[in-house]
């Protein structure tokens, strides 16, 4: 009487396995698990929440929001890569069409950048921080250039003054070719080489022949001060036709530190004695407030003269009213775009260069899940309460464009703000 009894467990324990099993393979073959269990679905889901949850306009720009999730989920959680991943990412978000609202990897240099512009000022960035860069350090090793692509190559746009680039002689329109021998990728191509020398094959001009290497060695930079390091590198005195032309390349003009430099450098340090200055505002990035227009526009001041014991006299004066002008070009953006709007509007000199990025609203970055950096628009910025540069720019006083593609070095907006300088100062006398 055991026997049948036994017997028919092991029928239902055998149908049961099978049962499993079959729900088993149902389950591996169906691709909807396989995509709710990738961590890519899951930050996905947290970018179209952070932009739902803080975007700066709640009709975002006149974009179906909800529609652009269900438009790019399945396309984002196919991506073969993080590169893919974020380029899908990138889509959804340009589909609001506003500046300051970008997905950014631990790949990128401007993933670095924000956090040394924004950590410094934000207490949640500051604890959110070891989670993700576990000895606090916002760094990454490279060799201190901007670069653009056209056309599927790389050219150098600009370069950080006493960098490892500009030690190597790099110059503004090279076109980088490789890096020991590997197609060039910004973090990738130097991570781990800090100190080490490396092979950067560039090429100068449209002939193959004009290609040479370059022995270059990438160092780590300190993204919390790399910026306001070029600034104070950039300085200085150009002598011309007897008279003195001050120069300085506003990197960063996000945080107070780099207009302070600016202002300690015009009133009492190398820049002082100029007879006149040229204020470069092109690329980096913009942020900060824009207090320091007041050295241009404020009324003449008090004069302040300290005497010391061996007689010798030190006059300052806070403002600046010498001849001056400004360069910009279309990686001049947020802040940059309304002190040039300001250069302008007082009319305290030329404006030169190209039009600016129309990137004028407050961004704020976000950490995903994985360390990946939301920057997210988060409120709109308007000029003179009634003035709105996002998506329009500042046009230049003077329109001097810049070929970059092979361009050798050419600086021809850089030499027009100092010719016009120049002229200025001669009309003062």
């Amino acid at each position: 009487m055991k026997r049948p009894k036994l017997s028919g467990l092991l029928k239902f324990f055998a149908v049961m396995l099978m049962s499993f099993s079959v729900l088993l393979l149902f389950w591996i073959a169906s691709p909807l698990p396989k995509i709710l269990a990738r961590p890519e679905t899951q930050i996905f889901e947290q970018v179209w929440q952070t932009v739902n949850d803080n975007f700066y306009d709640p009709e975002f720009n006149g974009v179906d929001w909800k529609a652009m999730r269900e438009k790019y989920k399945s396309q984002a959680a196919q991506a073969k890569s993080s590169q893919e991943f974020a380029a899908t990412i990138n889509q959804m978000l340009s589909e609001l069409q506003t500046s300051h609202t970008r997905y950014y990897t631990r790949e990128e240099p401007a993933y670095y950048q924000i956090l040394g512009i924004f950590v410094p000022r934000s207490g949640e960035l500051q604890k959110q921080l070891p989670k993700f860069l576990p000895q606090g350090k916002i760094e990454y090793t490279d060799i201190g250039v901007f670069t653009k692509d056209i056309n599927g190559k790389t050219f150098v746009s600009n370069i950080l003054e006493k960098s490892p680039a500009a030690a190597a002689g790099l110059k503004i329109g090279d076109q980088i070719l490789s890096v020991d021998g590997r197609p060039y990728q910004p973090i990738k191509s130097f991570a781990g080489k800090a100190g080490e020398e490396v092979k950067l094959l560039i090429q100068r001009s449209a002939t193959p022949s004009s290609q040479i290497e370059i022995a270059i060695t990438p160092k780590n930079f300190d993204a919390k001060t790399m910026f306001i390091d070029a600034q104070k590198a950039s300085i200085q005195t150009i002598q011309q036709e007897g008279k003195k032309v001050g120069y300085i390349h506003i990197w960063s003009h996000a945080a107070n530190e780099d207009q302070q430099q600016l202002q300690s450098e015009i009133i009492y340090g190398r820049l002082k004695d100029a007879d006149g200055l040229v204020l470069d505002f092109r690329d980096g990035w913009g942020g900060g407030d824009i207090n320091s227009l007041n050295l241009f526009t404020a009324e003449a001041g008090p004069t302040v003269t300290s005497i010391s014991r061996n007689g010798k006299k030190y006059t300052y004066i806070s403002q600046w009213k010498k001849p001056v002008a400004m360069v910009i070009n279309e990686g001049s953006r947020s802040s940059k775009e309304i002190y040039a709007y300001g250069f302008q509007q007082h009319k305290i000199g030329p404006v030169i260069g190209t039009k600016t990025a129309g990137a004028v609203v407050a961004g704020r970055p976000f950490f995903m899940e994985d360390g990946s950096l939301l920057y997210v628009a988060v409120a709109d910025v308007l000029v003179n309460g009634n003035q709105r540069l996002e998506g329009k720019g500042v046009a230049p006083d003077i329109n001097i464009p810049l070929p970059l593609e092979y361009a050798q070095g050419a600086d021809p907006q850089k030499e027009r703000a100092i010719e016009t300088v120049l002229a200025a100062i001669k009309q003062t006398r």
